[in-house]
């Protein structure tokens, strides 16, 4: 009889629907969703899966763990020292995003284009003011980080259309919906061009504070920035000091270094920003689209296959 083989849950709250859609895949398979954190960290010692939320605390419990797969696309929490110089493999959901976060960048872009915040404020105060929205049509759209989400931003964005420019590392065939594909050192080229600068990256060592003072000055001043991937992306004193003294136009951001964003934060009280609390990822369909990929995967784990949505955990995506 063949070992059993335990998988921790751990996203917040998981359905018995799809845990037991997990336990159905083998009969080799033993689910166990943990009560609390302390549950969790005892549930780790003889874990050889984890699905969901992962600590460093987890992993040095971990006894038998040979492969996480990350709930969210977003793996910078992840990526401690033990777990990355470790043989575990380290999956994410990658691929799950595209349709509800590239909507929210255009629900901020839309937003800050047609004045809706600013239109919003004057509804609860009952006053009738005419003010003049903005098209996108026409207008130019810099997308940091063509992965998924980006490549759906940028065809959304050609149907309304935008000019469409992207910053990416990786060499790609550039897909007719995009105008132009420059490289990370080229990003100036972007910034002097984009009336809309949409932030689609992953947090990694190389992107942190990639959109700091010296980018934001780059900028015209009639510009936005629409950040949904993570706010570390940005220095945040920088963006801050920019919304107040108009470098740039405006911001719609559903991300922070802080979070969630302090009730003391000046952003809150800034009419030139759109705030949304970190939930551009959000869907009714997010965990059915979460297990699907999880049992995918554990399909091919249980017959030796390679893996799909593998990071690489020295570049952190």
């Amino acid at each position: 009889m063949q070992e059993k083989i335990k998988v921790l849950v751990t996203y917040r709250k998981p359905s018995q629907e799809y845990t037991q859609l997990i336990g159905a895949i083998s009969d080799r398979i033993e689910v166990e969703v943990p009560t609390d954190e302390n549950d969790a960290l005892k549930a780790a010692e003889d874990a050889e899966i984890v699905f969901g939320g992962f600590s460093r605390e987890m992993f040095l419990a971990a006894k038998k763990l040979r492969w996480v797969h990350a709930y969210s696309a977003g793996v910078d929490s992840y990526l401690f020292p033990e777990l990355v110089n470790s043989q575990v493999i380290l999956t994410h959901s990658s691929g799950i995003h595209r349709i509800q976060v590239s909507e929210i960048v255009f629900a901020l872009m839309l937003a800050l284009a047609k004045k809706l915040h600013k239109l919003v404020k004057l509804q609860s105060e009952a006053k009738w003011e005419r003010l003049v929205p903005e098209e996108l049509a026409g207008k130019t759209i810099g997308i940091l980080g063509l992965g998924n989400i980006g490549m759906e931003t940028a065809w959304k964005a050609k149907a309304f259309g935008m000019r469409v420019l992207a910053v990416e590392k990786v060499q790609i065939r550039r897909p007719t919906y995009v105008d132009e594909i420059f490289r990370p050192e080229e990003l100036e080229n972007v910034l002097h061009e984009s009336d809309y600068l949409a932030i689609t990256v992953p947090l990694t060592k190389e992107t942190y504070h990639l959109v700091g003072e010296k980018e934001l000055r780059l900028m015209k001043p009639t510009a936005y920035i629409v950040n949904v991937a993570r706010g570390a992306v940005v220095d945040s004193n920088a963006l801050l000091k920019a919304l107040k003294e108009g470098w740039i136009a405006g911001a719609g951001l559903d991300v922070f270094e802080q979070e969630p964003l302090p009730k003391d934060s000046e952003f809150w009280t800034l009419e030139n920003a759109v705030i949304t609390p970190h939930i551009a990822g959000s869907t009714p369909q997010y965990e059915e689209r979460a297990v699907k990929i999880f049992c995918d995967n554990l399909k091919r784990y249980l017959v030796g296959k390679p893996l799909i949505n593998v990071v690489d955990k020295e570049t952190g995506y």
